[in-house]
């Protein structure tokens, strides 16, 4: 199974996530400003909110993936105010047609004292076994 990492990181929570799972996922993760080179099975995607909305790279990203690329993404991310950044991304994708995942993983993020020290060691405890569920799901 060919897997991807792509995420956008503004405050480094995500990048933090992304560098916990990375040996689990089998993949380097790469910044959405780095486009899939080739087809995936899987594609984890994420991403922070900033202002309520997702950064406009990740959308951009979005923009370059088709049916054909990605079999299913995988959305997670952090966020300090608002739920999730998640149903965001998955409206995107699906307007693309591109399949996503019903398996989604957010967790706190910190802004200033707002959640402050998110995500945290249980955030990416949490985070890891969610990545290994899924991958042991998807097989």
């Amino acid at each position: 199974m060919k897997t991807a990492i792509r995420y956008y990181s503004k405050f480094g929570h995500t990048a933090k996530m992304v560098e916990a799972v990375k040996d689990i996922v089998g993949a380097e993760p790469q910044t959405v400003a780095i486009p899939l080179g080739e087809p995936v099975d899987v594609l984890f995607l994420g991403a922070g909110v900033f202002m309520g909305k997702v950064n406009s790279q990740v959308n951009d990203f979005i923009k370059t993936l088709t049916p054909d690329m990605v079999k299913c993404v995988v959305c997670f991310g952090s966020c300090a105010i608002i739920k999730s950044p998640v149903p965001q991304m998955r409206k995107a994708l699906e307007l693309r047609g591109v399949k996503v995942s019903d398996m989604e993983f957010t967790c706190p993020g910190s802004m200033g004292l707002v959640k402050s020290g998110h995500p945290n060691a249980d955030d990416i405890t949490a985070f890891k076994d969610f990545v290994e569920d899924v991958l042991q799901q998807i097989k």
